[in-house]
Formats: C-alpha cells, structure tokens, sequence
C-alpha cells in the first residue's frame, strides 16, 4: 500500500481568482458557492501515465507538421518542468497550442480578420528527460483583438499544459514575451495579485539558445506547485 503524500498549499497571491472582473469571462464562469475541499487519495497525487508510442518523432517542432515553412518569425523554446521541491519532473507530457503569425487559432472558433497560414496548425507535444527538460521549434504568435473590453488586444503568447507526477499538479498556463507593451492591459495576465509570480509567466530570451541565422531562443522553466509555481488558469 502507497501511502499518498500531501501537495504543499498553493502560495497566498500567486494564483489568480476564479472571479475577475475585468477578464468578463469570468463573471459568468466563476463558481457562485464555496469550494468543496476533497482530501487527497491515492488517485489523486498518482499518475497520470503516457506511452512513448504515442508521440511522433516531430510533435515538438511545429514548423513541420505540413509540406512548406510557416510564415513568420522562427523560435526555439526550452526549459525545466520542476517539482514544488525543486526537482525536475521527468517524461511528463509538455502540451501547447497557439496562434500563428498573424495571430489566427486554426479553430472553427476563431473567425477575425486575419489569415490563416496552410503551413501551421499551432499545435505541439513533447515529453520531458531525465533532468525535466522540454523543447520546442515554432513561429512567434502575433497579438489578436479579442472583445474583452473595447480596443482589447491579447499579447503574443503560447498555452502550455503540463500533467506532471499527478492531477493536482496539472498546470494550464500561458507563456508571455518580454517586452510586450499590451502585458500591462492585459486582464488575463494582470489577474495573478503578485507581480513576482506574473514575472514567472514571461519567457526570458537567450542569445546561447539562439542558432545563428535561423531562430531566436527563449527559455521558459515552469514550477509545477509550492512557493515558486507558474501561475495557472483556474
């Protein structure tokens, strides 16, 4: 019998609320009764498990995924996935999804006036090493309006979705660029109460990281828990 270990208490500040007005969405989302607290079993702090079968060879380089090259400004992005502990978090599965340049989703939902490139479906997975580093290959997301408010525009980012040792240590989260004017109007990011933990959200470019002459690198570790997690998306 495994004898399940307790998550240490998400951080005071770090995690932004279920209701904020600002980001509209969530006035009609956000749960109108407490909580229920479910004490953590067995199934809980376990699993989930992926098979390496079914990753493809190129799932983590999204300018491959189709015949020609997809228009825009390549990127590499790497980083660790890391425990509350500071450990890394090994062969976790790594998800993201995003726009394309021009700041279009390849999504029946997403119908603004922007087109769509043939050559990107803005989609990628990998599976983390040994010591929990992830890589991707893939073009720079550009911003796109998105009728929160009037004028409203979402900074270039990339939706990142980890699974980690458990299901309590899921994270959906969003990777931001450095130097984005539209962070700081920005209600999805300006949600999370403490600036130190929205700083956690933005990537920090690489000059070792980048190849010469073919892409610009930006690392990006991710804390799956504790006092230095990545905040997530309620």
């Amino acid at each position: 019998m495994i004898d399940p270990v307790p998550y240490k208490p998400e951080e005071e500040g770090v995690w932004p609320p279920t209701l904020f007005p600002p980001y509209t969405s969530t006035v009609k989302r956000a749960p109108r009764q407490p909580l229920v607290y479910i004490p953590q079993t067995l199934s809980e702090v376990t699993g989930p498990v992926y098979g390496h079968s079914k990753l493809a060879v190129d799932d983590h380089d999204l300018t491959k995924h189709h015949k020609g090259e997809p228009l825009g400004e390549r990127i590499i992005v790497t980083g660790r996935v890391l425990g509350d502990d500071g450990c890394p978090v090994p062969n976790t599965l790594v998800e993201i999804w995003q726009c394309n340049a021009a700041g279009r989703y390849r999504h029946h939902g997403d119908q603004h006036d922007a087109p769509l490139d043939p050559n990107f479906s803005g989609g990628g997975r990998v599976l983390t090493d040994a010591q929990g580093n992830y890589k991707f290959i893939t073009i720079k997301p550009g911003a796109y309006p998105w009728r929160n408010h009037q004028n409203a525009w979402r900074p270039a980012h990339i939706h990142f979705s980890l699974f980690g040792p458990a299901f309590v240590t899921r994270l959906v989260t969003q990777m931001f660029f450095p130097g984005d004017p539209l962070l700081a109007l920005d209600p999805i990011m300006m949600s999370v109460p403490d600036p130190v933990a929205r700083d956690r959200m933005i990537c920090k470019f690489d000059i070792g990281l980048t190849k010469p002459e073919w892409a610009l690198g930006y690392r990006h570790d991710i804390v799956l828990r504790g006092r230095n997690a990545t905040p997530m998306e309620h």
